[in-house]
Order: structure tokens, then C-alpha cells, then sequence
């Protein structure tokens, strides 16, 4: 069983109630009034984020000790729940070996032209190296095509009339706005582009500085400026780092200087492609470049440990019992950084995402509450490096403590913002699956509606730890309370001015609304309970982009 040692466990928990006793009379007497004023289910939620986004919490940043000490409440409150230990060894723990990479050094780059001498590129000025935490020192040397945005599908096929076996592939970032907001933010993914490279036969990839500026492309001056920022990935059974395209790694980013100095020979001429760039939509042809490009990367890697929290509610039903429901959060926020204004450099994660940590342990709760056990079995899932990459979710769905099979959807809880009395709930993703109508008759069940996404740009759909599920072929859903009402603007403030900064606590942002706060457990509860006890397990719609892409149960 995996736990921490006794003294860290104990040393850090001892000082919240040290700190308690030492604070004036007065205001341990304001809070106790404050305290009896809140109705019990309000005063549970309280509590957890009080103890979750505390200074001493530091930020839960995913390997710290306060991230551990953080897991080991979740695992105590999921007992208290009454939940089976569902992570490695009987424990609720489930251990998720991290890897922290970084570039060890600047590599090299040189290009040679058919019958000439090698041409070495300059670092910081004509290329950038990339990390790869699957080998750490790493050689290439293949042939260059150009292939556009890299994208196959959707109508579009970037690498139409090209054969890239064998072959680099360099592509710029970002996706044509014209397609739907969660299909062009997936297709705009380096990773994305990486999968359809891999598929396509390539060796590795190359990111070229747009001539385009914004759109999903960076200018090579900011990314050479954090050209070494680490990174974090999960570790394979052998200790290597999880490379999702293990035979078409990134090699780094070209400028457009560099670029052209590639294009020099070739059919098409960079400036042609730099012009045609300045549309949108722009479909380029794909063309292989007179050059073969040299490669040398080296990578140093960190192992880090970190932990996902998960605790079962077996399933009742003999035909449908061991099917599973995932319900999920994330437990880590982004540690300790820069001081803001006042001089505060703790980022306590309240919204972000302790209240959807508390609000997971509450809905357990309201499970055991109910006396009825659920027909499926419902796992409670608090998972780690969120902030670093989803990467303790994709750990998860890769290596699930129960059979992949099993899990017939996932319900996830990040950032809910409870700070207004929420007219309607936004679900992302709901339109992708039978899920919706599930979110639909919840919220109609506490008097809510149920609005579109609001803020399609943002593709949040995309970006947190449901998603790992759907790459998994698993109908899945996010909730936020919704933006009908005083919703738009309370969003809007916290999305501005506390999301990610260390006013995110329960002392500098606009206080919670606890009656909301335990609504929004009762919608998500109702949620999780019709799918538990359906007949029909969740499905992806008909002909649905996600669904067809990753596979899984879909509507006839």
C-alpha cells in the first residue's frame, strides 16, 4: 500500500489546527457564527475547500507533499463515504509515476541540398530543439515535406498527393477557423498533428513559425523565450517517458527564416506560401523540399511521484453492476509561483479546483445518504497533474484500476464558479452524446435550464480531464453552473481577474454562494444517479465527430 511517511503526514496536518488556536478570539468567534449559520450540506462543502485551498496546502501542486497530504484527505473523506478503495493494492491510491523533460541542451539542426554540404542552423535563430522523454539522446536525419496545417479530416487532407513514409513532416500551428470551435481546437493540437503524422507514415515533425501571427501559432520569439520550460508526461513500465507518437516525435520549431532557406529550390517558393498563409482558410499544396534534414536532440528527464485518489460504490444490478461510471476532478492546482500585487505567491486553487474536489466527496455523499445503492457501479476519481497537461487523467485511461471496457461514461467537475445563484447550467460536450439529454432533465429537476456552450472559442471541451476519457472512445461531460443571468458576468470576473493567480482563495475573490455551491452538487448528483441506474448505458450521437474518431457505444 502506498501512503505517506508518518511524520510529513503529521507535522503538515498538526499546523492548520495550530494555527486555529492561535488566531484572536473575535474571529474564531465571527466563524463560528459563520459556521452555525450554514446548513449542514453547505457547511461540508465549506470545509473541505477551507482545508484544500489553505496556505498550508501550498497550491497543490501535483508531486509536492501538500499535494500528497491534499490526496490523503480526499482518501479519508472517500472512506468516510463509505467507498470501496478502488487504486493500487487495496489502497485509494493509485500511483502515477510522472516524468518531468526538458531540452538538456541546444541539439543541432543542419539541412543538406542533393549533392551540396551539410548546413548547420543556428539555435535561437533559425531553430529551436524539442524535449523527447522517450530517448533521451536522439538522432534523425530524413528527407522534408511540407504538408500545411498538418490536418487530415473534416473534408481536408493536408498530405494529399505526398507520401511521407520515412519522412519529416513540417507543418504550421492552429486550424482553419472555419471549422467547428472543439473540432479546431483538437485539430489544432500538436498532438493531434503529431497522431495523423504518425498514421501518415512520417518519422517526426517540424513546427514552422507561421507568416500568420495569433491563430494558434506563436511567434518564434516567445517560444525561444521559454525554449527550455519543462514539461510532464507519465512514465512507461520501463521508466521511459508516455510519447503518444513514439515513432513521430517533435523535433522542435523552425523560424520563418529558417523556413525559407528550406523552401530555396523547391516548386513552390516561401513567399507564395508566406502570402497564402494570410488567409484562413488556406489550403496548401503539400510538397516534398530539396532537403534532408539532420537532427540531434538531447532530453533530461526528472521522475516525479504523484498520486489519483479513487474510491468505488459498487454497482447493485447482477446484468449491469460492474459497468462503471466515472465521476472525476482534479485535485492539483499550480503550486507556488510569482507574487501578485500584495505580495502573495500562492495559487490556493479555491475554484480552481478544490470546489470541484469538495463537491465529488459531496455527491458520495449524497449517494450513502440516499440508502439506495446505485445499478452500476460509480467511481470517484480525483486525479493529478490536470494543470500539467491532463496528464494523471490520460494516466488513468490508459491504466484503469477497473476494465477499460467497464466504464461506460464520465462525468468531470472542474472549476465550477459559484460565486452568483446560477439560472441554467452550461454542460460542454453534451451535444456529442445522449449525455445531454441526462444534464437536460437534471437541471430541469432543481428548476435550472440548460444553455449552450457560451464561450465556443474558449473549446473547453478540449481541455480538461473528461476529455482523456473521450480519446478513449467514453461519452463524457463537463459541467459549469451557467452564464443566464448574473452569470455572464461573474464568469467573465473570474476568468479575468482570479483565474490562475493567487487570488483564487476564499479570502480575495467574491465570496461563494455555499447555497449554489450545494445545488450545483445536487444537479451534478441527479447526473450521476440516472446514469447509474439507466437501462441504456450512454451513447455518442450519430455520425459524431468525437465518437466516430475515437470509437465507442454510438446511437444507431
Amino acid at each position: 500500500m502506498l501512503r505517506l511517511t508518518a511524520p510529513l503526514g503529521l507535522v503538515a496536518l498538526a499546523a492548520v489546527p495550530a494555527l486555529a488556536q492561535e488566531a484572536p478570539a473575535p474571529i474564531a468567534q465571527t466563524n463560528a457564527l459563520r459556521n452555525a449559520a450554514l446548513p449542514a450540506d453547505q457547511a461540508a462543502l465549506k470545509s473541505h475547500i477551507m482545508f484544500l485551498a489553505s496556505d498550508q496546502m501550498r497550491g497543490r501542486e501535483a508531486g509536492s507533499a501538500e499535494y500528497d497530504i491534499a490526496a490523503q484527505y480526499v482518501a479519508s473523506q472517500f472512506y468516510e463515504q463509505g467507498l470501496r478503495p478502488a487504486g493500487d493494492q487495496g489502497s485509494y491510491l493509485q500511483k502515477v509515476p510522472l516524468i518531468r523533460y526538458k531540452p538538456a541542451d541546444k541539439g543541432s539542426m543542419a539541412f543538406v541540398r542533393k549533392g551540396g554540404q551539410p548546413v548547420a542552423l543556428v539555435f535561437g535563430q533559425d531553430y529551436l530543439p524539442a524535449g523527447n522523454p522517450s530517448k533521451t539522446a536522439y538522432q534523425l536525419t530524413a528527407p522534408v515535406v511540407f504538408v500545411g496545417y498538418g490536418i487530415a479530416g473534416l473534408g481536408r487532407d493536408d498530405y494529399r498527393g505526398v507520401d511521407v513514409k520515412g519522412k519529416i513532416v513540417a507543418f504550421f500551428g492552429g486550424a482553419p477557423s472555419k471549422f467547428p470551435a472543439e473540432e479546431r481546437a483538437h485539430f489544432g493540437s500538436p498532438a493531434s498533428k503529431a497522431e495523423i503524422a504518425m498514421r501518415k507514415g512520417a518519422v517526426g515533425y517540424i513546427s514552422l513559425e507561421s507568416p500568420r501571427t495569433g491563430h494558434g501559432s506563436y511567434p518564434f520569439s516567445a517560444v525561444a523565450a521559454n525554449w527550455d520550460r519543462a514539461r510532464v508526461t507519465w512514465a512507461e513500465a520501463d521508466g521511459t517517458g508516455h510519447l503518444p507518437t513514439p515513432t513521430a516525435p517533435a523535433l522542435g520549431m523552425l523560424s520563418k527564416a529558417a523556413a525559407a532557406r528550406l523552401f530555396d529550390g523547391a516548386r513552390v517558393k516561401w513567399a507564395d506560401v508566406a502570402r497564402l498563409a494570410q488567409d484562413d482558410d488556406a489550403r496548401f499544396k503539400a510538397i516534398e523540399l530539396p532537403v534532408t534534414l539532420s537532427v540531434t536532440l538531447n532530453t533530461a528527464n526528472t521522475p516525479i511521484t504523484s498520486y489519483n485518489v479513487a474510491g468505488i460504490l459498487p454497482g447493485s444490478d447482477p446484468a449491469i453492476g460492474k459497468e462503471v461510471v466515472v465521476l472525476s476532478a482534479h485535485l492539483d492546482h499550480v503550486g507556488v509561483g510569482k507574487a501578485d500585487a500584495k505580495g502573495d505567491t500562492i495559487y490556493n486553487g479555491a475554484m480552481d479546483n478544490a470546489v470541484g474536489v469538495a463537491s465529488l466527496i459531496e455527491e458520495a455523499r449524497r449517494f450513502g445518504a440516499s440508502g439506495k445503492p446505485p445499478r452500476r457501479s460509480v467511481l470517484f476519481l480525483a486525479v493529478t497533474a490536470e494543470e500539467l497537461g491532463l496528464v494523471g487523467a490520460d494516466y488513468f485511461a490508459q491504466n484503469p484500476t477497473v476494465p477499460k471496457q467497464s466504464i461506460v461514461a464520465d462525468v468531470n467537475l472542474d472549476m465550477p464558479i459559484l460565486t452568483y445563484k446560477f439560472e441554467d447550467v452550461t454542460p460542454f460536450g453534451a451535444a456529442h452524446s445522449t449525455l445531454g439529454e441526462t444534464v437536460a432533465r437534471a437541471a430541469a429537476q432543481i428548476g435550472v435550464g440548460m444553455g449552450g456552450d457560451p464561450r465556443p472559442d474558449e473549446a473547453f471541451f478540449v481541455r480538461s480531464d473528461h476529455y482523456r476519457f473521450v480519446q478513449q472512445g467514453i461519452p463524457s461531460v463537463f459541467l459549469w453552473p451557467g452564464e443566464k443571468g448574473p452569470g455572464k458576468a461573474a464568469t467573465d470576473a473570474f476568468l479575468s481577474t482570479h483565474y490562475h493567480q493567487p487570488s483564487d482563495d476564499l479570502v480575495q475573490q467574491p465570496a461563494i454562494d455555499w447555497e449554489s455551491g450545494a445545488r450545483f452538487v445536487d444537479v451534478n448528483y441527479r447526473i450521476a444517479r440516472e446514469i447509474a441506474d439507466a437501462d441504456a448505458k450512454p451513447m455518442w450521437k450519430k455520425g459524431d465527430f468525437f465518437g466516430t474518431l475515437f470509437g465507442g457505444p454510438m446511437e444507431k
